[in-house]
């Protein structure tokens, strides 16, 4: 399974200074408006750079940290005009490259729009970009240089960085969005910014991180069963009930995204009339993929869990119906490197180099042969039709959670430190430059987890700052009779 590698989009440039007026008695904010110009163009530099590099080269670390650089110095203009310190000569223009939706002449319009929401919703939106990409870039040095059942914390990272932009994106779509359509702006905007668009992107994301987290759950077990695939499972090895629960959420997220791409789409709604274009189609294909494969592989575990619960027939049953649709799948693009993502999983498992829908269709195959021969031979139990077996396919189980995003203080102004210094009789205090924020620690994090990051630490234990940790729930409906590492537990 791979996480989708979203093309940055670029910025045009800006000076806070041709369109600010300081209204404060002391004019205090000439300087912080240089500051706010200044952290702008780091970021325009960055993007630019960015779009001159090849891909696995992208320092996405870096766009992150300029980017929690430059958002409290918007958040701090916006609090200013908001509170009457600051005044706009006129309605500043902010042009930004989409990167998501296609048109017929341009993959990739720049589009200028009055308002400083629109440059603070493009920002939020590259942000979350730039944070699922770096999960990207993380399991892509976890595919190529670790060892099975090793490194592991790589991948609990990147559960963390892609629920933080999942929960940048949920803000985006509930809270930005809304606030600058209540401004009455928004008309005119990109599909790329409408709420339909930007709430499928969140639950796509939340999907990778599931994803990912099914595939941590699978790491030791999947080590061990490198040298007996098959039947019988190790003991290290999760609840196939857990792990076919798991694979459905996976593909009602991704199902939930793709139908409100659809609906986002060319509509004109959510305030984004006039902008045109559609959603790319690679990202399209990205999500239906996805959802048939995690569709499949529910049917895989499902069949597993029958079998090792000594429902012979309905093993049979669910593993040929995964085996149909794995064999439907292969060809499809997913199993040699997905569209534009990381993560696929190669070299990991039982065969390098191979894609993830030909080990599991190896696999797959393996279980099918192993359950075929009990039930023709020992059980003789009759093989359920596909109509059957759905109507006992249970509900999927969510194993990770949006991590959601706050707002950073601003960096002067109104809610500011130095604001607060000065309304209690401390005068002007120069703000929030020096405070330690999240990106820092995420940093010196990968640093001790020796990721490819500058500097020196410790090393690191634990799974990495996941979103998610082992709990004890009541066992599942109709888990087989075996002993599992993870039975009657989930994240």
């Amino acid at each position: 399974m791979s996480i989708y590698v979203y093309e940055l989009p670029t910025t045009g440039a800006i000076s806070f200074a041709d369109f600010c007026v300081d209204q404060s008695p002391a004019g205090t904010y000439a300087a912080h408006l240089a500051e706010a110009t200044q952290a702008r163009a780091n970021l325009r530099g960055v993007l630019k750079e960015s779009k001159r590099t090849d891909r696995d080269d992208k320092d996405y670390l870096r766009l992150v940290k300029v980017l929690d650089e430059y958002l409290p110095q918007l958040y701090a203009v916006m609090a200013c005009v908001a509170a009457g310190e600051i005044a706009l000569r006129s309605e500043p223009m902010f042009s930004w490259r989409t990167t998501l939706s296609a048109h017929l002449f341009n993959a990739s319009p720049r589009l200028a729009l009055p308002s400083l929401h629109y440059d603070l919703a493009a920002s939020l939106l590259t942000y979350a970009f730039a944070l699922s990409n770096l999960a990207s870039a993380l399991i892509a040095t976890y595919d190529r240089d670790a060892e099975p059942g090793k490194g592991d914390e790589r991948i609990g990272f990147a559960v963390n960085l892609l629920c933080r932009a999942a929960g940048v994106l949920g803000t985006l779509a509930e809270g930005v969005l809304p606030a600058w359509e209540r401004e009455g702006g928004g008309v005119g905007r990109p599909v790329d910014l409408s709420r339909e668009v930007v709430g499928a992107l969140a639950k796509s994301t939340l999907a990778a991180a599931q994803s990912l987290a099914i595939r941590k759950l699978l790491s030791k077990a999947t080590a061990d069963a490198l040298l007996a695939p098959g039947p019988p499972l190790p003991k290290s090895h999760p609840s196939p009930a857990l792990l076919a629960k798991l694979h459905l959420e996976c593909a009602a997220l991704y199902g939930g995204a793709g139908a409100l791409f659809s609906k986002g789409s060319g509509s004109g709604s959510g305030a984004g009339a006039g902008a045109g274009g559609e959603i790319t189609p690679a990202l399209k294909r990205h999500l239906s993929s996805h959802t048939a494969l995690h569709t499949t592989l529910a049917h895989k575990w499902l069949g597993v869990d029958a079998g090792e619960g000594e429902r012979s027939g309905e093993a049979v049953g669910f593993l040929t119906w995964a085996r149909k649709g794995l064999e439907e799948l292969r060809g499809g693009g997913i199993g040699g490197g997905g569209s534009g993502g990381a993560g696929e999983g190669k070299g990991k498992g039982r065969g390098k180099g191979k894609g993830v829908v030909q080990e599991e269709l190896e696999s797959v195959s393996v279980f099918l042969a192993h359950y075929t021969k009990i039930n023709d031979s020992l059980s003789f139990q009759p093989v359920p039709k596909q109509r059957d077996l759905q109507a006992r396919i249970p509900a999927g189980r969510l194993a990770v959670a949006t991590k959601p995003y706050a707002p950073p203080r601003p960096a002067f102004g109104p809610g500011s430190a130095g604001w607060e210094a000065r309304s209690q009789g401390y005068g002007d205090a120069p703000g929030d430059g020096g405070r330690r924020t999240e990106v820092d620690d995420l940093g010196d994090a990968l640093r001790r987890a020796d990721l490819g990051c500058d500097g020196e630490g410790e090393a690191t234990d634990g799974d990495g700052g996941g979103n998610y940790a082992p709990q004890r729930s009541t066992a599942a409906a109709g888990a087989g009779a075996g002993t599992y590492a993870g039975a009657g537990s989930y994240f």
